[in-house]
């Protein structure tokens, strides 16, 4: 087929069935979005998440090939071992992990940076390294961070967020030049008001009604209403599409046109 070839039901096929892909975070919210887009796409999706009702009951829901109930910030290895067990391989790793507490750096204590490293950088250097040997014998091997728009823009009150996440960005530059000649493609998807529990959380921490402000929130920003996570997961698809092979290196933003900066 070639690239603008579409399959029996009049969709473009982004050539992801049968391909094999491991999902971390993926109970509910951005992760999940993913990991039901690429479902939706026919491939073999294995999740993880660290509740075990959540990611059996998202399992199940969405199709997935196979799930476990882990931590990423204490055993990533395990996961993708589970993962290739069940799927034989892997040719997709979509990099996803809940946010660390929000907070300036004053109230911040400094207790709190060690498990936030953790969660936030080293489970994604340890789930690439981890899947690495599978993505390099892949002939199209993907490898999708989710960060935030606070990459470029940071965010009041995140700062071990807009740390880390940078942290994360940085990674992935650097892996994309590294990764090229094993036609891995490595990117990172930058979302801001997904409407997630991730966004409840920080409307919470407002103060006030939380419906009330988040229907002010949706209405400053640049389209009036918050992104849908459904939009979320179609665009991590396309990343992990055979017709995204030529981009790398590269943070999309998802964010409804917030991100004020030029680049």
């Amino acid at each position: 087929m070639g690239f603008a070839d579409c399959n029996d039901n009049g969709r473009v096929d982004l050539g992801l069935k049968d391909r094999r892909a491991l999902v971390t975070a993926a109970s509910k919210g951005l992760g999940r979005a993913c990991a039901e887009a690429l479902v939706a796409e026919g491939a073999g999706v294995f999740i993880s998440s660290r509740d075990p009702k959540s990611i059996e009951a998202a399992g199940k829901a969405i199709k997935a090939a196979g799930w476990a109930a882990a931590d990423v910030s204490e055993a990533p290895e395990a996961v993708v071992g589970q993962a290739r067990a069940k799927l034989g391989a892997l040719d997709i790793l979509v990099v996803n992990a809940g946010g660390p507490p929000p907070g300036t750096f004053d109230s911040t204590p400094l207790e709190s940076w060690g498990p936030a490293f953790q969660l936030t950088l080293m489970s994604a250097v340890r789930l690439v390294k981890a899947a690495l040997p599978d993505l390099k014998r892949s002939e199209q091997g993907r490898i999708v961070f989710i960060t935030s728009v606070s990459v470029r823009q940071p965010i009041p009150h995140l700062v071990l967020s807009n740390s880390l996440r940078a942290a994360v960005t940085g990674l992935a530059k650097t892996l994309s030049r590294e990764l090229a000649p094993d036609r891995i493609t490595v990117n990172c998807l930058a979302p801001d008001a997904i409407l997630t529990d991730r966004i409840r959380q920080l409307a919470a921490g407002a103060g006030g009604e939380i419906e009330e402000e988040l229907k002010r929130r949706a209405a400053a920003a640049p389209m009036g209403r918050y992104g849908e996570p459904a939009e979320f997961g179609a665009t991590c698809a396309f990343l992990c599409s055979k017709q995204a092979g030529y981009i790398t290196g590269q943070t999309l933003g998802v964010d409804g046109g917030a991100l004020l900066g030029v680049y």
